[in-house]
């Protein structure tokens, strides 16, 4: 196996599947893919096809030769009938299911009863501990990691790979290798709560949510701030855009495994949000209406859930970019003493990860930290 021609099992064809299969067969290399949902191979094959042609007409090939590139690529890769068909003389194996820690360590079983000696197995789990998904693997546990790429994975260049309690240095070193191969920029991650970004970001959007709790600055007002200080958009923009179900599970999970903070509580208002239905840009409103107009919902959160944005305690943009920044400081501090990374990683994981215009130690560095 060399970095640029191995064998890549994936499984999960959806949006994470697909497109972490379709980064490795830009590569190179041959992939194996299998989902047990009726059709989802299918529309995994589908979604890869649009993204090489994007890709292609990025090259600026002609159409000719683009036909020739796409064509090449997905003739290599392979629809699978179970995992163990994609586990057996793979190099690597990608897991890339649902959140659920069960249904992981069932696959992770699996996979290590099917693949070789040789092989590793990565999980993509953004917030799940990988040295529990690791157990399950009884035979060779060392070879388990985690490989936590970015949606969409064509497009976003970081991957965190993460270290199970367990995890054989080896293979991380292996690992890290076939991914820089595949033209990804890695960070190394200590198997803790969130990893890096999912970790040292959630602040970004808890201090904006405390704001507004505290009726100190309304949504757009915030949004503004962020965005005029070079993030490409802003709190309440991100997590619409993300979804705010998506947004809430992912800090509940995260508050809940380092203990439940009470820097990092979640916020009441978005569990209102979500019990009303209000998730964002898929279901039409969530802090903004969609689908139309992009302005803040007039009077969106009832008065028991915040209190209500009041001009006397209003932030300028100033203090609200500065505590938003300070909370994330705060927190990229807490993770490089605890071991979860280096400065250097987590200032690059929020750079490329979360699209910071610079990160945390690199801020606090420049305000004299």
């Amino acid at each position: 196996m060399t970095e640029s021609g191995g064998v890549l099992g994936v499984v999960g064809a959806g949006t994470m599947g697909a497109g972490i299969a379709q980064v490795a067969l830009e590569a190179g290399w041959t992939v194996r893919l299998h989902d047990e949902q009726p059709g989802a191979f299918e529309r995994g094959r589908s979604r890869i096809a649009d993204g090489l042609r994007r890709r292609a007409a990025k090259r600026g090939l002609g159409s000719d030769a683009e036909r020739a590139w796409i064509q090449g690529r997905l003739a290599r890769l392979e629809a699978c009938p179970d995992p163990a068909t994609v586990a057996g003389g793979a190099d690597l194996v990608i897991e890339a299911i649902v959140e659920d820690i069960e249904a992981k360590r069932a696959l992770f079983a699996d996979l290590d009863g099917a693949a070789g000696p040789d092989a590793i197995l990565a999980t993509n789990t953004s917030a799940l501990s990988v040295t529990a998904i690791a157990e399950a693997a009884a035979r060779h546990p060392a070879r388990v990691l985690g490989l936590h790429f970015f949606n969409p994975a064509p497009v976003l260049n970081l991957v965190e790979v993460v270290a199970g309690a367990r995890t054989d240095p080896a293979a991380l070193d292996r690992a890290t290798s076939i991914v820089e191969g595949w033209g990804k920029t890695t960070v190394r991650s200590a198997d803790s709560p969130g990893f890096i970004v999912n970790r040292v970001n959630r602040p970004f959007t808890i201090e904006a949510l405390r704001m507004l709790e505290a009726g100190e600055a309304r949504v757009g007002e915030i949004d503004a701030a962020v965005r005029a200080d070079g993030f490409p958009m802003g709190p309440f923009e991100l997590m619409d855009l993300v979804g705010l179900d998506v947004n809430l599970a992912a800090a509940t999970a995260v508050w809940e495994r380092l203990g439940r903070p009470e820097r990092l509580r979640p916020s009441p208002i978005q569990a209102w949000l979500v019990r009303e239905g209000r998730l964002g840009r898929k279901s039409g409103a969530g802090f903004y209406r969609h689908g139309g107009e992009h302005d803040p919902v007039s009077d969106p959160i009832p008065h028991h859930v915040a209190v209500p944005a009041r001009p006397e305690h209003a932030l300028s943009p100033e203090p609200i970019v500065s505590r938003i920044r300070q909370a994330i400081a705060r927190e990229a501090v807490m993770a490089r003493d605890e071991g979860v990374a280096t400065e250097a990683d987590i200032d690059a994981a929020l750079w490329l990860g979360a699209a910071h215009p610079e990160g945390p130690f690199a801020w606090l560095r420049r305000h004299g930290g």
